[in-house]
């Protein structure tokens, strides 16, 4: 049942970044960033976590999840550091995903050879 709920969570996100894909003049790099604001602002009304605590991976791993975890470093930070929070308690929080992304894209990169568009 977990995976069920995982699917149709991540999957309602993915149609709802597909409609705007279709429906909107908005860029896909406007998009991703609209998820992550989105993130950002569902976990500072506390509506994110109810999310993740029922879809799981569902809604951790799209880019809605990335937001709520920057919103979640930085109210941490804010609380244990202050004003100083606001910079380091993002950066802190996803430290792990944002390495893991940039270590397996360079690994991918080695891998495979990049050919221009014609």
């Amino acid at each position: 049942m977990d995976y069920l709920k995982a699917f149709a969570v991540g999957g309602l996100i993915c149609v709802i970044g597909q409609i705007l894909i279709d429906k909107t003049k908005l860029t896909p790099a406007r998009i991703l960033v609209t998820f992550v604001v989105a993130g950002v602002f569902a976990e500072l009304f506390g509506l994110y976590a109810p999310l993740s605590e029922f879809a799981g991976a569902g809604a951790g791993v799209p880019l809605t999840g990335f937001g709520a975890v920057l919103c979640k470093g930085v109210i941490k930070a804010i609380d244990e550091q202050g004003a100083l929070g606001i910079i380091s308690g993002g950066l802190s929080a996803s430290a792990a995903g944002i390495s893991a992304a940039l270590i397996f894209g360079f690994l991918v990169a080695l891998i495979f050879k990049s050919k221009p568009k014609k």
